[in-house]
């Protein structure tokens, strides 16, 4: 997902001087984003929506390229939805059409830059033909050792919760654990996330101001940055603003900022 660099007059300095403030030394482990706006993007320029998710995908290729060049760790991008599935039809079948025609065409360059891709998500709801695109993606992918790209696809956090709840449910049932050894830790383990660290920092784009069933559990002490700018229109540029914005703020996890400081 990584076009290669174009410097536009004006352009190459800003990013530059605003990469150049990153503290690479305090760079967030875990960047998870949810990437809207597509949609309004395109109607605002007088055209339909697929073109907006068509346009969407420049933007996942510039910022995994940003986020992979700073040495981020993990980078979780909040792709499709389980309540996506009731919009309408077109659109649905348009964006898994695009989703199978970006997988084919990603995974080269994946592998080039040494991108490890995971998916997370009721990946049974995908049409068979994306299933299979990205089994093949994940197995290709598995031996990269760089950064760690994690796609949710079809994904929604009240069906995780659930899930890991029924199976920890038919591990007590089983015998397996007890009700009163079940801890917070218990509940990780079965989560989708289960082998990533929590996210850092939540970015969120368009202007909406809420997490929309997206890593409920995880988010609990992220960082959370929105922003007004559209996905589509969302470049490395920006994601060094929200990384500079969370360089600036003081994490306490329930601490005083006494406490912290010492």
């Amino acid at each position: 997902m990584l076009p290669e660099f174009r410097t536009f007059k004006g352009i190459a300095c800003t990013q530059m001087s605003l990469r150049e403030k990153i503290n690479l030394n305090n760079l967030p482990s875990h960047i998870a984003i949810i990437m809207d706006g597509n949609g309004r993007w395109a109607q605002e320029k007088g055209e339909d929506r697929l073109y907006g998710h068509l346009h969407g995908v420049e933007s996942v290729r510039n910022i995994v390229e940003g986020a992979a060049e700073l040495g981020v760790k993990y980078l979780t991008l909040y792709a499709f939805s389980t309540e996506n599935w009731d919009r309408p039809e077109y659109e649905v079948t348009g964006l898994m059409e695009l989703l199978v025609d970006t997988i084919k065409k990603e995974v080269p360059t994946l592998n080039k830059n040494n991108i490890k891709l995971h998916v997370i998500g009721d990946i049974e709801m995908l049409p068979e033909n994306a299933r299979h695109e990205l089994a093949e993606a994940l197995a290709e992918t598995s031996t990269n050792t760089g950064l760690n790209l994690i796609m949710a696809l079809s994904y929604s956090s009240r069906w995780e919760l659930v899930n890991a709840v029924k199976n920890i449910a038919a591990e007590v049932q089983q015998g397996s654990i007890a009700p009163e050894d079940i801890t917070q830790q218990t509940l990780q383990q079965h989560l989708s996330t289960s082998q990533f660290p929590d996210p850092e920092l939540m970015i969120r784009t368009s202007g909406e101001y809420r997490i929309s069933n997206f890593l409920l559990y995880q988010l609990a002490y992220a960082e959370l940055y929105f922003t007004n700018t559209r996905w589509p229109d969302f470049r490395k540029e920006n994601l060094y603003e929200a990384i500079l914005d969370f360089q600036h703020r003081e994490r306490r996890f329930g601490k005083t900022g006494e406490q912290v400081k010492a």
